[in-house]
């Protein structure tokens, strides 16, 4: 057999091949091939002597030596390169073999070059793993990996190895020398990365069928020590935040439920018809999750799995994949069909976890969680790893769908997910100075939309009317008064009802039985709040100057001690109980105190025809309120307004802030609309929840009229929506509850 000169440089070069020899140069690098060392020289030797016919022929190529049997195949331990094997490249070792063939059964011996900090090395000895099962860990399998290799090859290689069917979930957890168990969370990371090492056990989980996952059950394999895991260390702390010192039998109340798991095991139900354990004001979470599980193109992306392979884990604004993972892990058992109900406790874990206004047990907004969780869930599977840098420019004269269009590639270029792709619009925002005139034009992504409800100008006051007449009781009253009226509004209302004039009328807050406070007639309206007990009162002559004083501030006169309930009334001198009680205070409007003897009192004083009061006929009318349509509500939305004092626009021409006027118009929608009511109304002096009846329709809501977008002549994309699923709260401010509407088989858009 004769080699040509070209092919003899080519072994000759690969003879002094190193792991760390300067033929290795960086980026990507073909694999290498271990060649035994002794039929390396024999075949060098017969090489060079030129003669085919010499008894140096070196035969097949035999790697034997280099192993530790003939069956397993498995590499010596410390073997040196260059006495006992040498490094050969790809392309040489397929000649090799072409030529001379390879001993009977014998598996080339191929080793990756690895990647290092400035320099790259052959990778002679892979990391050898014990692999096992969660429910056979008595009987691992062993299995080689480069440092190269990703988390999801070795996930893979489990599979493979157990045969799992396709349709299974599964993932991974490794065994740390001191006993504990981590998830591996980043299947793209690699055996290097994720600092795997020679030996140790990684076990492969798979998902059950009522969509739980085996290391939730106290009764699986998390506490059970073996041969090969000796006393796996209890994972409660790794699944449901227990502490880590808690014996193997944790009493958390996420696992110890046996029983109950085993029932719903044998419960078969209609997918998705599960509701969320209430876990202590968690109405509001409930109604949140089943929302966006009802969303089709949403659930079927987790049910699928499409999810697993676009989790990312270095985005710096995501949650490390843990919010995915963990909504995932919800919406598969909702829908497995073996649940009546499921308890959230590692959900409202990891959702504390990172926001924390969520921690603890108090009430919160379901909106407020949604927009948590369409942010955490966007962030965590953005497909976009490395966010560049993108300048926003306005559009200068530019014509709108130029600018629309670059606006929404700007933003796919650092926002790319399936909560994108699902739920985000675009806004047209325009923007005019009220001085220059100036006209800044910019399209803004949304999630979702934020309507106001039309508020009314008016509000309802109840209150009490008393006469100077001691034998008439006091009289309830309904009035209508305008939102942003005076008390002399109040007074003037009032005075429609019962024909005293308003300048008669002295209004009153009383709490606590006494008199709070006594209101100016010039003071406005929205210092009272419906909570507030609003005495009027009758008086013969009129003391503007004393309407104003607040009781509280005024102390005692001398002489005087806590005399108890306050009238704001001149009486003439009397004897009560034996005492005699005079008139203080100071200016021309007297005040008196009355300490009543308690056998006196008893006598005398009716606690409950002191409390006693009649209703004016005003009360039994109940006024109905008109309700709304949502189409209203968008109209407003696109409203023009001007800007506040607080927000002001900086004006690009003018140099200065400027209260502008705005108007935003929507561009496009998404395949799925969310739609937020503003029901909380805060100003400086008041909160309110907007009790208005919006009315709107489950089918075929057009938003046709509202898209500024310009349509195409042919098949213009239609906007109109179908009813999903409808998050309401019933209540005040203070406290109230979550209730839930979906509508069956809906699937969004048309």
């Amino acid at each position: 057999m004769r080699l040509n000169s070209a092919l003899d440089v080519a072994l000759g070069r690969g003879a002094g091949i190193r792991g760390w020899g300067p033929e290795l140069q960086l980026g990507p690098s073909p694999p290498r091939y271990l060649l035994e060392n002794h039929w390396y020289q024999q075949w060098k030797e017969y090489v060079e002597s030129g003669d085919q016919n010499s008894s140096s022929f070196p035969g097949h190529i035999n790697n034997s030596e280099l192993f530790e049997d003939l069956e397993s195949f498995r590499l010596k331990e410390r073997l040196v390169e260059s006495e006992e094997y040498v490094l050969v490249p790809e392309d040489v070792w397929n000649k090799l073999v072409s030529w001379y063939g390879l001993e009977h059964d014998q598996p080339p011996i191929e080793r990756k070059v690895v990647e290092l900090p400035s320099t790259q090395k052959v990778e002679v000895y892979p990391v050898e793993l014990y692999l096992c099962q969660h429910n056979d860990l008595d009987s691992p399998v062993t299995a080689q990996f480069s440092r190269v290799n990703t988390i999801d090859s070795v996930l893979q290689e489990a599979r493979r190895q157990f045969e799992v069917p396709p349709e299974d979930e599964t993932r991974l957890w490794v065994k740390n020398s001191d006993g504990s168990c981590e998830r591996l969370r980043n299947i793209h990371m690699t055996v290097l990365d994720a600092c795997l090492s020679m030996g140790q056990v990684v076990i492969m989980e798979t998902r059950n069928k009522d969509g739980t996952w085996p290391s939730s059950r106290p009764h699986a394999w998390l506490t059970r020590p073996c041969a090969t895991v000796a006393s796996l260390s209890c994972l409660c702390s790794a699944v449901c935040g227990c502490s880590p010192a808690a014996p193997p039998h944790c009493l958390c109340p996420l696992l110890c439920r046996r029983n109950s798991v085993e029932d719903e095991e044998l419960y078969r139900g209609q997918p998705g018809v599960c509701g969320l354990t209430n876990l202590g004001n968690t109405c509001f979470m409930n109604s949140a999750f089943q929302c966006l599980s009802n969303v089709p193109p949403l659930t079927e992306y987790f049910l699928n799995n499409h999810y697993l392979g676009e989790l990312n884990f270095s985005n710096p604004l995501g949650m490390k994949g843990e919010i995915a993972e963990a909504y995932a892990d919800l919406v598969k058992q909702a829908w497995s069909g073996h649940h009546r109900a499921i308890v959230p406790r590692m959900f409202k874990t990891k959702v504390g976890h990172f926001a924390s206004q969520f921690l603890g047990y108090q009430q919160h907004d379901a909106q407020e969680l949604l927009s948590f969780l369409l942010d955490g869930l966007h962030e965590d599977l953005n497909r976009v790893k490395r966010k560049e840098y993108v300048e926003l420019r306005d559009a200068a004269g530019r014509p709108d769908e130029e600018v629309a269009e670059e606006a929404w590639r700007n933003h796919k270029r650092r926002n790319d997910s399936i909560i994108v792709d699902i739920f985000h619009g675009l806004f047209k925002s325009t923007l005019v100075c009220p001085a220059c005139g100036k006209v800044s034009v910019t399209f803004d992504p949304f999630c979702y939309l934020s309507v106001p409800l039309p508020v009314s100008q008016e509000r309802a006051m109840e209150l009490f009317f008393v006469y100077m007449d001691p034998s008439r009781k006091p009289q309830q009253h309904r009035v209508v008064v305008p939102k942003a009226g005076k008390v002399l509004d109040l007074c003037l209302a009032l005075a429609k009802h019962t024909g005293v004039p308003a300048e008669q009328m002295m209004v009153a807050d009383v709490f606590s039985h006494r008199f709070y406070k006594l209101y100016q007639v010039d003071e406005a309206l929205s210092c009272i709040l419906d909570r507030d007990d609003i005495f009027v009162d009758v008086c013969q002559q009129h003391h503007p100057k004393h309407k104003g004083a607040a009781l509280a501030d005024m102390g005692e006169a001398p002489g005087t001690r806590g005399w108890g309930a306050v009238s704001a009334f001149s009486l003439p001198r009397c004897e009560v109980g034996g005492r005699w009680e005079g008139q203080w205070g100071g200016g021309a409007q007297p005040y008196i105190a009355i300490d009543w003897d308690s056998d006196m009192k008893k006598r005398y004083y009716d606690e409950e025809e002191a409390e006693g009061y009649v209703k004016h006929e005003c009360m039994g009318h109940v006024q109905r309120r008109q309700p709304v349509k949502l189409r209203e509500c968008v109209e407003l939305f696109t409203t023009v307004e001007t800007l506040e004092e607080e927000n002001p626009w900086y004006c690009p021409t003018c140099k200065r802030h400027q209260l502008a006027t705005k108007k935003l118009d929507l561009w496009a929608l998404p395949e799925v609309l969310i739609i937020h009511l503003k029901r909380f109304s805060y100003t400086r002096l008041a909160r309110e929840k907007l009790d208005t009846l919006v009315e709107f329709p489950i089918r075929d809501l057009d938003f046709s009229d509202f898209i500024i977008k310009p349509r195409a002549d042919v098949a213009p994309a239609p906007h109109k929506y179908d009813l999903i699923a409808v998050s309401n709260h019933y209540g005040s401010l203070r406290d109230g509850h979550c209730m839930l509407g979906v509508v069956p088989g809906a699937a969004g858009r048309e």
